[in-house]
């Protein structure tokens, strides 16, 4: 497709996906990812007028054992074919995720991108960054996720590097914690300390 423009919303159409449709969506276009194999359900994009896919957003159970609560979802996946002409597809497939998950009962959902990414689509959507995940905090858990595989079956499906963290919660669930980062930030608090009390104050 030769069309070098920044699409707008009503030029898309979004759709159910299929997980296969989904993993050739991200093994063809995917900067970094391979394709996951937690799966609840994943939604596409296309053109209005048109079959081609543009990309994807696929959702699962947190990969981290302590977000893993019922009412948390996880972004495994979003990938777009890239380039200025999807400027906003990749926060449109975000927005659709959201709105998918909380009449399912889902009450906060996560996602990760690599520390050196800037992360704008997440802050078009409304999540917020609330921690970073160390890429040994990453391999850590990756290992013993391997270790419910029989030895030479697991094959990592995601660069081991320092990532953050993104949330998203109803709008003044994020807008709280956000004030309370800030709030430590002001105050010296380290970034994980941060994130380890705004953990706490969620469950509280």
């Amino acid at each position: 497709m030769s069309e070098r423009r920044q699409f707008e919303r009503g030029d898309i159409r979004l759709y159910p996906m299929t997980k296969k449709q989904a993993d050739k969506v991200i093994r063809d276009w995917h900067s970094h990812h391979k394709p996951t194999r937690g799966y609840k359900f994943a939604i596409g994009a296309r053109l209005a007028t048109g079959s081609e896919d543009l990309g994807a957003v696929v959702i699962g159970r947190p990969s981290a054992q302590a977000l893993d609560d019922k009412f948390t979802w996880e972004v495994t996946r979003l990938c777009c074919r890239g380039g200025g002409m999807d400027k906003n597809l990749a926060s449109m497939l975000l927005g659709a995720a959201w709105n998918a998950s909380w009449p399912q009962g889902i009450r906060s959902m996560v996602s990760y991108t690599r520390k050196d990414e800037d992360g704008t689509c997440y802050k078009a959507s409304g999540w917020a960054p609330v921690a970073e995940v160390e890429a040994e905090d990453w391999q850590r858990r990756a290992s013993t996720y391997k270790s419910g595989w029989l030895p030479g079956m697991y094959e990592p499906s995601s660069e081991v590097v320092d990532r953050i963290r993104w949330e998203k919660r109803p709008t003044e669930d994020i807008r709280a914690v956000s004030r309370l980062l800030y709030t430590l930030a002001n105050l010296g608090v380290s970034r994980a300390t941060a994130a380890c009390t705004c953990t706490r104050t969620r469950s509280s």
